[in-house]
């Protein structure tokens, strides 16, 4: 699958993860948590190959297929409609390895009758959010990464998303800061702790909160502000 040993990776002049190890679990939902600017998107980045280690390595099986659509959404027509995206214009679409009407497909993102003709250059910030969604998942393959996927999601759309991920046939890691959420699906957590250093943990969020206090005491669950180790080359 993926493996991290040692991962050292910076930003400038600063470690945003410094000595990171872990396995991604053939069949499970990790969760990465942390504030702004700690170095989540740059994980994605470094498995992706879009960005290298400053030092340790991250190592990518010959079998894995990653499914993933960077959140700036480039490559996608303005003037089409949102359905047109999703489906090039055809009746029926190949979800991962299986065939399915193009038009219910995108319906379970919330787009319903009309709404799969609005152009895609008009869609607010939370209709973007759901077609990104669409396009990730009809990916298929066998490792799902996801960047923020329940920002301005309704409850209908976050259901179908949890379907989603619980019925995946791989290993899915997604990027939330929503708590609710990743209690309800994750089997793991990668949390950032503060100065450059990352947890692994094997559970849910609100599992992985109470080791956390139990590891570093009851202040380590309020909020802190960012801080990082000083990269040297």
């Amino acid at each position: 699958m993926v493996e991290s040993k040692n991962l050292v990776k910076g930003f400038d002049d600063r470690i945003l993860i410094d000595d990171l190890s872990f396995t991604l679990p053939r069949n499970g939902i990790v969760g990465i948590i942390g504030p702004n600017g700690a170095g989540k998107t740059t994980l994605f980045k470094t498995i992706l190959g879009m960005e290298m280690p400053d030092s340790g390595s991250v190592k990518v099986g010959e079998t894995v297929k990653i499914a993933y659509v960077d959140q700036s959404r480039g490559g996608i027509d303005p003037k089409k409609s949102l359905w047109e995206v999703v489906s090039d214009g055809l009746d029926f679409i190949k979800v991962g390895q299986v065939e399915m009407p193009s038009r219910a497909y995108v319906s379970a993102f919330g787009f319903k009758g009309p709404d799969q003709q609005k152009a895609a250059g008009v869609l607010s910030g939370g209709e973007r959010n759901r077609l990104n969604l669409a396009l990730t998942l009809k990916l298929g393959g066998n490792l799902l990464l996801l960047d923020e996927p329940t920002n301005d999601l309704d409850v209908e759309t976050l259901g179908s998303l949890e379907n989603a991920l619980l019925e995946f046939p791989g290993c899915a890691v997604v990027i939330s800061h929503d708590r609710w959420f990743l209690d309800r699906i994750t089997t793991h957590i990668l949390a950032y702790e503060g100065d450059s250093k990352w947890f692994w943990f094997e559970g849910n969020f609100e599992s992985y909160e109470k080791n956390k206090i139990e590891r570093l005491g009851v202040d380590a669950a309020r909020p802190h502000r960012v801080t990082y180790r000083k990269l040297t080359r």
